[in-house]
């Protein structure tokens, strides 16, 4: 057996220890491997440190019964299932050599084992199949975070006068045990991206299917199976992440003979169009990244892991300074003098950063044309951008700028010099999307293109952030250039490497990945920018629920979320100022809204919810988020507490009205049950209409300093709560005493 702390090299399957353990943050990964392609022998709660003769009985009992009617020897399921080992479900590998089927049998060339006693490890496997021609490099991790992160990288080894290797599917697949019988993923539209729908796990496919040349904002996110009725606090939950922004596809697979010794099959893979990826002689596939957890605690500690993986990133800021954007202000309607007021307004309530959206490049007057000539509007800015650059430079404040970088209008002159860099059919267009098209920018003149024109307004204004958007998706993606080849794969690998060239230039320059709002939210461009902007919603309502769930992914200090009008731009639904500014405190704050237009009150409001923010947004970014289970789903209780438990915020929201008259004891999840807390409203953001008569009594006789409860009372049994109107939060404060 392979003991703790220690590493294990060879290339014979002889001298490879029979099965590793694996483990980190309370998860235990047990790999036999004394076959050439390892399987799974557990992937869930930590087993504590296995003895040997514990894990020898874990391989000696992992062979399932024979079944009537089914192969002679006992099913096997993989970290690479196919026919081969009589696995009847999705394979982990499809394709073909101008017809002849692709049906490897692996034969391991070497194997790394590293293991850290409880703080994770890595099994690095070569394998080939020199009848098939193919080499792979398989490499899973269990990190620090208990996240378990598996990669494939495929090599043609074909002699080079041997047919291309046509790759049709690459799936990487982890097994489920039986307790896991309800499946979570997400839909969504635009303005509504990350809804959650529930089904039973049943025997087939539960399949979802990406083809938008990015997540989407139907993107199913985060693929989860659960115990029964398992919730944000509660059940057992295995959970599925594709780490790429193009197309993709995710499933949960469950047959009647089961897999291997387990119930279902859970992950997903890039969905590769047809002769999409075609390898010659040497030539190789890397596929995404597939990101697993598992909690024992419900959601919220699958929101633990990830939130932990991104946070250890150093380059990530963490806490976001206050911004200002100016779309929903001006829109299209750029003038120097309306533009500074907003500025200096901006200033004045305590904004941090200045974004200049949509609108100030050459020809853009509205969405019909200018997409591809990134140079400044000399009609618009006479003087270019630099006056308005330094009046925000002399408030203090950063700047940010908004591009479209993987788009063109026809009407361009970037399209009228280039109209062979447009994707789409060889004969003609693909059809017309908010008036515009995709830019080939896997082109290499394209793609030098961009990351000059991007660069050098970068370096003349010293940009502190970029807005990176991407409003449509890409239909008849086709590479004109490239022989017709569908270009969705080279596509994303094209902006991978122009966002990583541009990071590596100015490494302090900060980019929101941004499509029609929420449209590519996944952790391959997450990689390669700092935050997300979460929704082209501002609505309140809207927002309270796509945060919510956004952050299953993602901390709320990547999310970007803003305070704008009171009739939202996007529902025509209107919203207390109050429950606007507290949607936005547990995110990256901004502001999206023509604030030259507001009253004192509000503006003295908007200073006050600035002063907060900045003063929670440390505790925001570095604590755990949490969310209380309620019956009521209308009220939502979330908040993010300290990783030592010394202070904690809390939102109660109600977004729409329901049967429900009281919501009983309400449980503020994540605290210490060990220590007494002193619990009060922050009221700096205006007050709060209720739907009651008065009460409850323990709050209201509380004085200006709050009220003392112990955390066991108000963590495990809950506390009575006031009866909001819709459309409506109050916001708790707790500091331990």
């Amino acid at each position: 057996m392979l003991s703790n702390n220690s590493m294990t090299k060879d290339s014979m399957p002889h001298d490879t220890p029979p099965a590793v353990h694996l483990r980190a943050a309370g998860v235990s990964l047990v790999l036999d491997l004394g076959r050439d392609v390892p399987t799974v022998l557990h992937w869930g709660p930590d087993l504590g440190a296995l003895p040997a003769t514990a894990l020898s009985a874990l391989v000696a009992t992992s062979a399932t019964a024979l079944l009537h009617n089914s192969p002679d020897v006992p099913r096997v399921f993989s970290l690479l299932p196919g026919e081969f080992e009589n696995w009847s479900g999705t394979p982990a590998l499809t394709g073909h050599r101008a017809g002849e089927a692709l049906t490897p049998r692996w034969r391991r060339t070497s194997v790394e084992v590293q293991a850290d006693g409880g703080a994770g490890g890595s099994v690095a496997l070569g394998l080939d199949d020199p009848a098939s021609g193919l080499a792979l490099e398989l490499v899973v991790t269990l990190g620090a975070e208990g996240l378990v992160r598996i990669r494939q990288s495929f090599r043609s080894t074909a002699p080079v006068d041997a047919a291309d290797l046509d790759l049709a599917s690459v799936v990487t697949l982890l097994p489920v045990p039986s307790r896991g019988q309800e499946v979570l993923d997400f839909t969504g539209k635009w303005s509504r991206e990350r809804q959650p729908q529930r089904t039973p796990l049943v025997d087939g496919t539960h399949a979802r299917r990406v083809r938008r040349g990015k997540p989407g904002v139907d993107s199913p996110y985060l693929l989860a199976v659960g115990t029964p009725a398992f919730g944000a606090r509660t059940g057992e939950v295995w959970a599925a992440h594709v780490a790429w922004s193009g197309d993709a596809e995710w499933l949960v697979e469950r047959l009647p003979e089961g897999a291997g010794a387990f119930s279902a099959a859970l992950g997903g893979g890039e969905l590769l169009r047809a002769g999409e990826v075609r390898l010659a002689a040497g030539e190789r596939y890397e596929s995404p990244e597939v990101v697993y957890a598992y909690s024992s605690t419900g959601l919220d500690g699958i929101a633990d892991r990830f939130h932990a993986a991104l946070r250890a990133d150093r380059r990530r800021p963490g806490a976001q300074p206050l911004v200002l954007n100016t779309w929903e202000a001006v829109y299209f309607d750029h003038d120097l003098a309306r533009l500074t007021e907003l500025v200096d307004r901006a200033a004045s309530v305590g904004v941090e950063r200045i974004v200049l959206d949509d609108g100030w490049f050459r020809g853009r007057r509205d969405d019909h044309a200018g997409l591809g000539d990134w140079q400044v509007d000399a009609g618009v800015w006479p003087e270019g951008l630099d006056p308005f650059v330094e009046r925000v430079r002399a408030h203090g404040m950063q700047f940010g700028l908004w591009f479209e970088p993987e788009m063109i209008n026809l009407d361009s002159e970037l399209a009228r010099r280039h109209p062979e860099w447009i994707l789409g059919p060889t004969a003609g267009l693909a059809a017309p999307s908010r008036h515009q098209y995709v830019l080939d920018i896997a082109h290499p003149e394209a793609f030098e293109y961009l990351y000059d024109s991007i660069a050098e307004l970068v370096e003349r204004h010293r940009i502190d952030f970029l807005k990176w958007d991407h409003n449509r998706d890409l239909a008849e993606a086709v590479r004109r250039t490239a022989g017709g080849r569908a270009g969705v794969h080279e596509q994303t690998l094209a902006l991978y490497a122009l966002l990583d060239r541009l990071r590596e230039r100015f490494p302090t320059l900060e980019i929101e990945s941004c499509a029609s709002g929420g449209g590519r939210v996944d952790l391959g461009v997450l990689a390669r920018t700092d935050r997300v902007w979460t929704s082209d919603c501002n609505d309140p309502i809207e927002r309270q629920r796509i945060q919510r769930w956004s952050e299953l992914l993602l901390p709320p200090e990547l999310l970007g979320s803003h305070v704008g009008a009171a009739r939202s731009h996007t529902t025509n639904r209107m919203s207390d100022l109050s429950f606007r500014l507290a949607t936005t405190l547990f995110a990256s704050a901004g502001i999206e809204w023509d604030i030259t237009t507001c009253s004192a009150d509000e503006l003295d409001r908007l200073r006050a919810w600035a002063d907060l923010y900045k003063e929670v947004r440390e505790l925001v970014a570095t604590g755990r988020r949490v969310h209380a289970d309620l019956a009521d789903d209308q009220t939502l209780l979330h908040g993010s507490v300290a990783a030592d438990g010394s202070r904690a915020l809390y939102a109660w929201a109600r977004l729409d009205t329901s049967p429900a008259g009281q919501a009983g004891r309400v449980p503020f999840p994540g605290l210490d049950r060990g220590r007494d807390y002193r619990m009060r409203v922050r009221r700096e953001l205006g007050d709060v209409s209720l739907h009651q008569g008065a009460g409850p009594e323990w709050l209201e006789s509380a004085d200006a300093d709050g009220v003392v409860l112990p955390g066991v009372v108000l963590g495990e049994v809950g506390v009575p709560l006031p009866t909001l109107n819709a459309g409506q939060a109050l916001v708790f404060d707790l500091v331990a005493v």
